[in-house]
């Protein structure tokens, strides 16, 4: 394509050169002009690798090239002029020729290849007129003119991008990539009108928290799409790039900035250490164990009952650099004598015991078995702790366990009770066990298995209804991340019989988290997606609490971080009531076992279950 457009150029300025009376070239010498031209030509798109550009992606970077190229085409014709002339008297070409020549050819090669690259993106994106969606992107820097350039080369396209906005209004009346800059003096809905947009994507670096939700919201109201993208300085390509646009997640929109760790402290505690994770394949379990493997441990033992989702996480863990020696452990915490020759054969210095039944519904249904994880597990685990002298037993528990509502929730307090009644036993019976026993509680995890995020999600996949138990009900969440730093940074920080409880911002009413979704998903509330409400499940309260009314907060280095000052139970007692607990559980007496777990847990009212008539029966007990 090159050579034919440099032999038309050749052509044209021969015949521009004729019309003013004078020849470009002699007839005589066509025999020898021709090929020199053409094979120069050549050899300069070979040095300059012209031609190795995707023409609708071309950019300055190739018109320098063929810049150089001509000019140097331009300067060897000269000198094999001269060189021509000295030995015969007589030039190949006329040598202003050649200079008109090098302008034409840079011009044409330059212009066809823009020509080819607006045909292209103009002809396809044409075809897909009715399937994109016009969007203004929010950012007017570097980053965003990159998204630009990278949505706009995107196979198949989805967006035909209208405009930039910009907040700070430095650059009014002003363009970019062709693309009017809007000031942000409207809000931005109004913007989103005057231009007929669908979307906003946001690739303003600059945006705190705050304003990003301001601008999500307004959106969200108006159903407009909103997109995000992340700072994008150090990816290799446009394609990756154009990848990274994607809609907001639910989690980019909570009310809280993110936790800033401890690191040194964390692996000083872990760095060449023994690790073992109990209920290692779980959502939380599983975070734990690639959390932990950035800290260098010596050796990790995920332990699970549950054998597939196991061996997947030691495959996806098999893939990470590490120096780590990983083992997979098919064991259950409620066998004694499985988990002794664990402790025995790996001797584990570190312990995160994440494993739990929680299910509220499932556990209300069959009190024996959160019995029987939940508090003969705990048992089980910390008493091996102990007996081993393992540094660090952390437990995971639940703001459920607060004020329990629910069989679920009383499980995890009396675990709570248990960790704390054994360590305070330790210290005051001078017992030769240096285990530090540590308890971390926080609320909903979104994305854990089960959790509301994934339900919605599937529900919203499949057309709906979404289904509420309660338009008043509101929680706590944080991400799978931010509960494993927690965890890891009690670790650290623990002198052992803490409950440590997180700061997770403010409470998020469930029916406007659901709201959020199908509008992020594209759709209208009860409109395309209904909110179907259902009714309080057994056991399931309105609101949920990370104290108990009697307790108080102590501070730690980390403001997000406090400490609840509970009261210890006497150990021995305790454990006596544990051992009824477990031989009644294993009876399956339900009635007993929730009657035992109340006496256990006074704070333990039923809601909206078949135990309520136990809680009357249970103060009877008590007197």
């Amino acid at each position: 394509m090159d050579l034919l457009v440099i032999s038309v150029t050749g052509i044209l300025s021969y015949l521009l050169i004729y019309r003013t009376g004078i020849l470009y070239v002699k007839p005589s010498l066509y025999s020898i002009s021709i090929p020199v031209y053409l094979v120069i030509s050549l050899l300069s798109f070979r040095a300059f690798r012209t031609y190795a550009g995707i023409i609708r992606h071309s950019s300055y970077i190739d018109a320098v090239k063929i810049f150089f190229a001509q000019f140097t085409t331009a300067f060897l014709l000269l000198a094999i002029n001269s060189l021509y002339w000295s030995i015969t008297g007589r030039l190949l070409y006329l040598n202003i020729g050649i200079l008109i020549n090098a302008v034409f050819s840079f011009t044409c090669l330059f212009l066809y290849r823009v020509l080819v690259k607006q045909v292209f993106e103009n002809y396809f994106n044409h075809n897909q007129g009715n399937k994109l969606s016009r969007a203004i992107i929010y950012g007017s820097d570097a980053n965003a003119i990159a998204v630009v350039n990278a949505l706009k080369s995107e196979m198949p396209a989805r967006f035909k991008i209208v405009g930039f906005v910009d907040k700070s209004s430095h650059n009014k009346s002003k363009m970019i990539l062709g693309l009017p800059i809007l000031q942000h003096k409207k809000r931005v809905s109004v913007l989103m009108r005057i231009f007929n947009a669908e979307a906003l994507v946001i690739a303003d670096k600059s945006l705190s928290k705050e304003e990003k939700l301001a601008i999500v919201d307004e959106c969200l109201e108006f159903n407009y799409k909103v997109y995000t993208v992340p700072l994008i300085s150090d990816w290799e390509d446009q394609k990756e790039i154009s990848k990274k646009v994607k809609n907001f997640q639910i989690q980019d929109l909570l009310e809280r900035k993110p936790i800033v760790l401890d690191n040194k402290s964390i692996s000083s505690q872990l760095r060449g250490r023994t690790v073992l994770i109990t209920g290692a394949a779980g959502s939380i379990g599983s975070e734990i164990v690639r959390q932990v493997l950035q800290f260098s441990p010596k050796n990790i033992i995920m332990l699970d009952q549950a054998e597939t989702p196991l061996h997947h996480l030691g495959l996806e863990i098999s893939k990470f650099d590490s120096a780590a020696n990983v083992c997979s452990v098919i064991s259950d915490v409620r066998d004694r004598i499985a988990l002794d020759n664990v402790f025995r054969k790996y001797r584990p210095e570190v312990v995160y015991h994440a494993a739990a039944y929680k299910h509220v519904p499932l556990m209300e249904e069959n009190p024996s078995q959160a019995i029987f994880v939940n508090v003969q597990g705990t048992k089980n685990v910390a008493e091996l702790a102990c007996e081993y002298n393992v540094d660090s037993f952390v437990m995971v528990s639940t703001d459920k366990a607060v004020n329990p509502s629910n069989v679920m929730g009383a499980s995890k307090r009396i675990a709570e009770k248990f960790v704390q009644a054994l360590h305070n036993n330790i210290l005051l019976q001078n017992r030769n066990c240096k285990t530090k026993f540590i308890t971390t509680r926080f609320g909903n995890v979104l994305g854990s298995n089960g959790s509301v995020v994934p339900l919605f999600t599937k529900q919203i996949e499949s057309g709906g209804p979404i289904t509420l138990t309660h338009p008043d009900i509101i929680r706590y969440f944080m991400t799978i991340p931010e509960a494993c730093q927690l965890v890891l940074e009690a670790g650290s920080m623990g002198k052992g019989g803490e409950i440590y409880i997180f700061d997770m911002g403010k409470p998020v009413k469930i029916i406007d988290l659901a709201k959020k979704m199908i509008m992020l998903a594209g759709f209208v509330p009860d409109k395309d997606i209904e909110i179907k409400i259902v009714g309080l499940r057994p056991g399931e309260k309105l609101y949920e609490e990370l104290l108990n009314d009697t307790s108080k907060t102590l501070p730690t280095h980390n403001e997000k971080i406090m400490i609840a000052q509970e009261t210890y139970d006497d150990f021995v007692i305790l454990n006596e009531m544990l051992d009824g607990l477990i031989a009644s559980a294993s009876q399956y007496c339900v009635d007993d076992v929730v009657s035992r777990m109340k006496q256990i847990v006074p704070e333990f009212i039923s809601m909206n279950s078949n135990y309520e008539t136990l809680d009357k029966s249970a103060v009877v007990l008590q007197k």
